[in-house]
């Protein structure tokens, strides 16, 4: 019996090993073959690569309207980004307040063309080529006026001085850079734009909506400050009119009219008196006369000595 069990105690013994040994095999077999796999991949995907990189994408022509679309975005974008980090400073230094909102609006106004388009450069490996044009930037004139006023004001430089500075033209409220510089290519399926450099156009543009807009702020709050002083003025007239006409004024009696004196009858004049000689004298009227009758002029006495007597009729006499 002990020899039996022994048996099979070393029979279980050598099936153990046995499965052991089996599964040592197998699991190397499979570490094997996995290994096999992940090198014949990997060879794959090195084939896959260098083939990926030894095509060339396909060059994108510097006039697609496409680019010119997505070239013009880009070119909004930035500007909105540099006029509202302009218009913060500003704000700041004259501590208001500055709404983001109205600076977009400004940027948004502006008309944006280009032209002449042409490669500067040939398209590289990745396929992006080099452009140059003439991108032009319309301002609103009110925008042009408002940024002369605020640099005028503290003692910056002139637009005109800043533009011959960076070889920019301008043409009425037309900024033009000349030789404007992006990239263009495709990468995804997807034509994509970029900006070369920091171009001095973006740069002054982005600076004139800025200062408008904080111009257009400093403005309004001019006029708000005017028309509450002159609502305080109406408000404080008023009040003084108000109390002058509740106080009591001090009347002055009239003087009492003088009474009427009855009229004066009228004295009747002395008849005339003749001389010997046939002369009439002058009539001289009664003292008591009223001095407001004013008495008439003796008639004139002719000297003809024929006449014996010449009797005038006074009408204002009475007989």
């Amino acid at each position: 019996m002990s020899a039996v069990n022994n048996k099979w105690i070393k029979w279980q013994k050598v099936i153990a090993i046995g499965m052991l040994c089996g599964l040592a095999v197998t699991g190397c077999s499979r570490s094997d073959e996995t290994d096999a796999t992940d090198d014949i991949d990997a060879t794959e995907a090195d084939a896959q690569a260098a083939a990926d990189n030894s095509a060339v994408a396909p060059a994108v022509a510097c006039d697609d309207p496409l680019v010119q679309d997505r070239l013009k975005n880009a070119l909004k974008n930035t500007l909105n980004q540099q006029a509202q980090g302009f218009a913060a400073n500003y704000a700041n230094t004259a501590e208001v307040s500055l709404d983001g909102g109205a600076v977009s609006s400004k940027v948004d106004a502006i008309v944006i063309d280009v032209q002449n388009a042409a490669i500067l450069q040939e398209a590289n490996a990745n396929g992006m080529t080099t452009c140059q044009a003439s991108v032009s930037m319309t301002l609103p004139s009110e925008d042009l006026y408002q940024a002369s006023q605020v640099h005028a004001a503290n003692n910056l430089a002139s637009l005109q001085t800043r533009l011959a500075e960076d070889n920019i033209r301008i043409n009425n409220n037309m900024l033009i850079d000349d030789a404007f510089t992006y990239v263009v290519g495709a990468q995804a399926g997807q034509v994509q734009v970029r900006i070369a450099g920091q171009p001095a156009l973006i740069a002054v543009v982005a600076d004139v909506m800025a200062s408008s807009a904080f111009k257009t702020v400093i403005d309004n709050q001019q006029r708000q400050r005017q028309a509450q002083q002159a609502a305080r003025s109406r408000a404080a007239q008023n009040a003084n009119e108000n109390q002058s006409s509740r106080q009591p004024t001090q009347v002055t009696p009239a003087a009492p009219a003088a009474p009427i004196a009855p009229a004066q009858p009228a004295q009747p004049a002395t008849p005339p008196t003749i001389d010997q000689s046939g002369s009439q004298t002058s009539v001289t009227p009664s003292s008591k006369a009223p001095a407001a009758t004013a008495a008439k002029p003796a008639a004139a006495v002719p000297k003809d000595d024929s006449i014996d007597m010449v009797i005038i009729e006074d009408e204002s006499a009475t007989y």
